[in-house]
């Protein structure tokens, strides 16, 4: 047998990676992601198109060619949700562990809460961000109700007594942010970030609450009745002890 199809046999018998790859970043399942390849950042201004995901299964090293000795089925599969995980971490929506962007010096940007998205509402997607950050709307009554502020971000604002009643907050990164006696009634609040948020006192009569989080909230005396959320998202709110007595029995916790 010539000794390139012995050498390239023993190859496909062994598992372990060979040399070539000491020097690369690979992903949970072994592919090869390049040094260059920029797949997700904070802000849209750092994001690079088109981005580049390269996943090999060449074995010739002799080249300076990665080499991964993985099935054609495993690395299709793992390319796949390469992909998809690079699609959705462009998503405007902010997680928790993320930098923020830089603070928008648009001079009225706080008033644009007042008009609110005029695209996206329930899928989060805006053209341009609503940085409502450190603004203060409390007690405003009337020109917040029934508003579309879809992937708003709220960090360290002030709602507190403010009428928002029937806003559309899908995907808003509210952390830090102060609601303290804001009605939330019939209002659409699911996928929010509340961690850390101060909501004692506020109302969420026939609110959907689906997705959202609230990690280290203060929510004392807030009024949970008809509130609309998943089973597997009531047991992480019921695990929140600042919930008062009335509280856990109107969301139905054990």
């Amino acid at each position: 047998m010539p000794p390139e199809q012995s050498q390239q046999q023993t190859t496909e018998k062994q598992w372990p990676l060979s040399p070539c790859l000491s020097n690369k970043r690979l992903s949970p399942f072994g592919v090869i992601l390049q040094p260059s390849t920029k797949i997700a950042t904070s802000t849209l201004q750092d994001l690079h198109f088109p981005t580049q995901i390269r996943c090999s299964s060449t074995r010739d090293c002799s080249k300076g060619v990665e080499c991964l000795p993985l099935f054609k089925e495993i690395r299709n599969v793992a390319c796949g949700i390469l992909a998809v995980w690079a699609v959705t971490a462009v998503s405007p929506v902010i997680a928790a562990n993320q930098r923020l962007p830089p603070l928008s010096t648009e001079p009225n940007r706080c008033e644009r809460a007042f008009v609110g998205n005029t695209i996206g509402q329930a899928n989060g997607v805006y053209d341009k961000p609503l940085d409502l950050r450190f603004c203060d709307y409390t007690n405003e009554k009337t020109n917040l109700k029934g508003k579309s502020l879809a992937a708003a971000l709220m960090s360290d604002a002030k709602f507190d007594g403010a009428d928002m009643s029937e806003v559309v907050m899908s995907k808003a990164y509210a952390v830090g942010a102060s609601f303290k006696g804001t009605d939330f009634s019939n209002a659409v609040l699911d996928r929010v970030n509340f961690e850390k948020a101060n909501l004692q006192g506020a109302v969420f009569k026939n609110t959907v609450l689906s997705g959202s989080t609230f990690n280290d909230a203060q929510l004392q005396d807030v009024d949970f009745e008809d509130t609309i959320i998943g089973y597997i998202d009531l047991q992480k709110l019921c695990v929140n002890k600042t919930i008062s007595e009335e509280g856990r029995a109107n969301l139905g916790c054990r």
